[in-house]
C-alpha cells in the first residue's frame, strides 16, 4: 500500500510503498480508507511549524486524521463494529485513566495522543485504530463528506464554548476550513454572523453561498467598521480561527463588554494584551481545541442533514499518489478542503468494495 509520510523533523512528507498491514489487535479495526482531508494541524507538520517538535519521538508516522472508510476486519473483543460497516474516526486517542478521562471528558486527557501526529493516520490506503475512537456514519451519507465530520466537530465545539445563542452577533475570524464550519455552525443556530479574511475573496464568496450573507476582506475596510456595518454595534461573540496573533486584539475591540472570545486558531506567535482594559471591560477569553462526544455527534447529524450545503467546503479531490501536490495545493490558499483519496484499497467514496 501506499502512505503518506513525516520522515524527519524537517519540511516536507514523502509518500512511501509499505507492506500491507496485518490483522488489527484486540480492540482495534482495520479500515480502509475512502478520503482523507488535509487539516491545518497536517499543514503545520508538513511546514514543521514551531510546537509540532512533539513529533519527533513518533517519526516516521503516516498523517492524517479527517478520515472516513470502511470496516475490513475487527480484532478480538470489538463488538460495536463489523466488516462492511461505514465509519469516521475521533483522532483523540485518551489514556481512560487520568482525572479528566475519569470525568467523563476525554478530550482533556493529560496524555492523550493524535492519530496522525502520534502514531499511524489516514493517508493510507488502510489504517488500523482502535475501535473506541470509531463513530458509525449513515448508510445515505456520503464518505467524502463524512470525511469532514472531525472538522466541523472542531468548529461546533468552538461555537459551544462560546456559548451562542439564537440571536447572537457573532464575528469569525479566518474562513478557512474550521472558520467556514464555525460560521456555517453559529448561523444554523440562528446567530448572525460576520465571517473575515484576509485576502481572502475566493473564501468569502463561498462563505456567501454557503449563507453566510456578512463577510469582510480586511485587506479594504478596518474590522471595526464592518462590525459596525452589519450589526450596528459590538459583537456578542467573536471566535478566532486565523493562527495570527494580532487578530485576537482586533477582534477584542470590537467585542461589546462581558462578551466571550475563543480562541480556536493555532498560534506560532505571542500575544500582547491590554490587560487593564481587559478586565475593565469584563470580557472572556475562551480557548477550543479538539471536540467532544457531543459536538462529534451533532457534526455527523449535520453533514447528513445539510450534505449539499456543506459539501462546497469540499473544493479539491485528488488521488493519495498526488498526494505532495494536494499539500502544495492547501498551502496556496486557493483550496478550502483538499480531500485525498485512496485508490488501491477498492473504497469509493459511496462506501462500495470492489
Amino acid at each position: 500500500m501506499i502512505a503518506l509520510r513525516k520522515t524527519a523533523p524537517a519540511f516536507g512528507l514523502e509518500l512511501v510503498s509499505l507492506d500491507p498491514m496485518q490483522a488489527p489487535l484486540p480492540g482495534q479495526v482495520l479500515i480502509d480508507v475512502a478520503a482523507a482531508g488535509i487539516c491545518g494541524s497536517d499543514l503545520h507538520a508538513y511546514e514543521w511549524t514551531p510546537g509540532y517538535e512533539f513529533m519527533t519521538a513518533s517519526l516516521p508516522v503516516t498523517v492524517g486524521h479527517e478520515f472516513s472508510g470502511v470496516v475490513r476486519s475487527v480484532g478480538d473483543a470489538v463488538k460495536d463494529f463489523a466488516a462492511g460497516d461505514r465509519v469516521v474516526c475521533w483522532p483523540t486517542m485518551n489514556c481512560g485513566s487520568c482525572p479528566a478521562c475519569l470525568a467523563g471528558e476525554p478530550q482533556n486527557c493529560s496524555r492523550r495522543r493524535i492519530i496522525g501526529l502520534h502514531c499511524d493516520g489516514g493517508f493510507a490506503d488502510t489504517v488500523i485504530v482502535p475501535a473506541r475512537n470509531c463513530r458509525h456514519v449513515p448508510d445515505d451519507l456520503d464518505l467524502a463528506i463524512a470525511a469532514l465530520t472531525e472538522p466541523l466537530a472542531v468548529a461546533v465545539n468552538a461555537v459551544d464554548v462560546a456559548d451562542v445563542q439564537a440571536g447572537s452577533r457573532v464575528v469569525v475570524l479566518g474562513p478557512g476550513p474550521i472558520g467556514l464550519g464555525i460560521a456555517w455552525a453559529a448561523a444554523h443556530r440562528g446567530a448572525h454572523v460576520l465571517i473575515a479574511g484576509f485576502g481572502d475573496e475566493r473564501r468569502l464568496s463561498l462563505a456567501r453561498d454557503m449563507g453566510i450573507h456578512h463577510t469582510t476582506d480586511l485587506m479594504d475596510e478596518t474590522l471595526e467598521r464592518a462590525v459596525s456595518h452589519a450589526f450596528g454595534q459590538p459583537a456578542d461573540r467573536v471566535i478566532e480561527a486565523t493562527g495570527i496573533a494580532r487578530s485576537v486584539s482586533d477582534g477584542l475591540a470590537v467585542l461589546r463588554p462581558g462578551g466571550i472570545f475563543v480562541v480556536a486558531g493555532i498560534h506560532s506567535q505571542p500575544l500582547s494584551l491590554d490587560l487593564t482594559r481587559f478586565v475593565r471591560e469584563k470580557k472572556q477569553l475562551r480557548g477550543a481545541h479538539d471536540t467532544t462526544e457531543r459536538a462529534l455527534g451533532e457534526a455527523i447529524r449535520l453533514l447528513a442533514q445539510n450534505s449539499q450545503a456543506l459539501s462546497s467546503l469540499i473544493t479539491h479531490r485528488l488521488p493519495l499518489s498526488e498526494g505532495i501536490e494536494a499539500f502544495e495545493l492547501a498551502r496556496s490558499r486557493q483550496a478550502v478542503k483538499v480531500l485525498l483519496l485512496p485508490e488501491g484499497n477498492g473504497v469509493n467514496i459511496q462506501g462500495e468494495t470492489a
